[in-house]
């Protein structure tokens, strides 16, 4: 079945793309709650018509997500957490944490759009992924210590 998404979701796809999914899904799923719509002639038309409109809003988008990243740079970003002898931290980096942590940093980003390489469930330094913007991805540094 062949949907247009009303928004973006995470590992199927960006607003307004179309992409195949099963039918329950789409039917039960994504359709219901304004996820998505059926992909005939006549929606394509009209997404197309709402691309050509917000051509210009989506280059802005593009401009300060890029501005963003630039700002963000290279940032490292320490995360203190509790941690047993060995290393291993009780429990495990959240995307959320580092969302707080960019925030108390002046970044305002949604934990929705942040990924990690591998779990982070010991002391050490990892990498996150911020997905600013449909072509615009930024990593960061992640250096979990302990908390004293």
């Amino acid at each position: 079945m062949e949907v247009i998404l009303r928004e973006d979701i995470q590992g199927l796809g960006y607003k307004n793309d179309t992409v195949v999914v099963k039918p329950g899904y789409g039917r039960n799923f994504l359709i219901p709650r304004g996820m998505a719509i059926i992909a005939s002639n006549s929606n394509r038309k009209r997404i197309d018509e709402e691309i050509r409109q917000a051509a210009h809003k989506a280059e802005k988008a593009m401009k300060d997500a890029t501005a963003l990243a630039e700002k963000i740079g290279d940032l490292v970003l320490e995360i203190p957490t509790k941690a047993g002898e060995s290393g291993k931290i009780f429990g495990a980096i959240t995307p959320l944490q580092v969302s707080e942590n960019l925030a108390i940093k002046g970044f305002e980003i949604d934990r929705k759009k942040i990924s990690f390489e591998t779990k982070i469930k010991e002391l050490g330094e990892y990498k996150a992924i911020l997905d600013l913007h449909k072509e615009v991805h930024h990593a960061i540094a992640i250096k979990v210590i302990s908390e004293s």
